[in-house]
């Protein structure tokens, strides 16, 4: 189910509002994400969400996410096997059901992680943009959402695409900046 209907050509769904320029958007305000999410499961979405300001450490992250997407027991918790195991749920293996409409990662207080360790969560958010990529390619669709409280939080560009603001706080105004 990766195709959206051409002929809504100015009327697009929040989906492939989410997904037009990346795949992965931030988000500020929580009440914002919370309706995003309740959108996107409303419209058959599976949604797996993940506390990111718990995770003190990568390992914090590995068990959480290895743990959220039902990753097989050989998870070697490195940045090589997340983006080895993210391939084969890119390609419906596992971490959500491929009947679905897609998968929905929420990374909630990113900003956190991103202070404990930029580099690992660059890596991440990269990781997971190269595979809905891929995904969307051979016909499933991810889209990632992280949430952050600091308005002034940035990445690198991902998958070869920039981490952006969503519609609607995408101004620094609507940001309170």
């Amino acid at each position: 189910m990766a195709t959206w209907d051409a002929d809504a050509e100015t009327t697009h769904p929040l989906d492939f509002r989410l997904v037009h320029d990346t795949f992965v958007t931030m988000f500020w305000r929580v009440s914002l994400l919370n309706e995003t999410v309740d959108w996107l499961r409303s419209h058959a979405y599976d949604v797996v969400e993940f506390d990111a300001g718990s995770w003190a450490s990568d390992d914090d992250m590995y068990n959480d996410v290895a743990l959220g997407l039902n990753f097989p027991d050989y998870f070697g918790r490195n940045l090589d096997a997340l983006n080895d195991c993210m391939s084969d749920v890119a390609s419906g293996d596992y971490g959500w059901h491929s009947d679905a409409a897609g998968l929905v990662i929420v990374l909630r207080s990113f900003d956190t992680f991103a202070a404990v360790d930029r580099r690992s969560a660059q890596i991440m958010l990269d990781i997971f943009a190269r595979q809905a990529r891929r995904a969307i390619l051979i016909g499933y669709r991810i889209i990632c959402l992280l949430q952050s409280n600091d308005p002034k939080l940035r990445f690198d560009p991902v998958g070869a695409r920039p981490v952006m603001w969503n519609d609607a706080e995408w101004l620094d105004a609507k940001r309170g900046l």
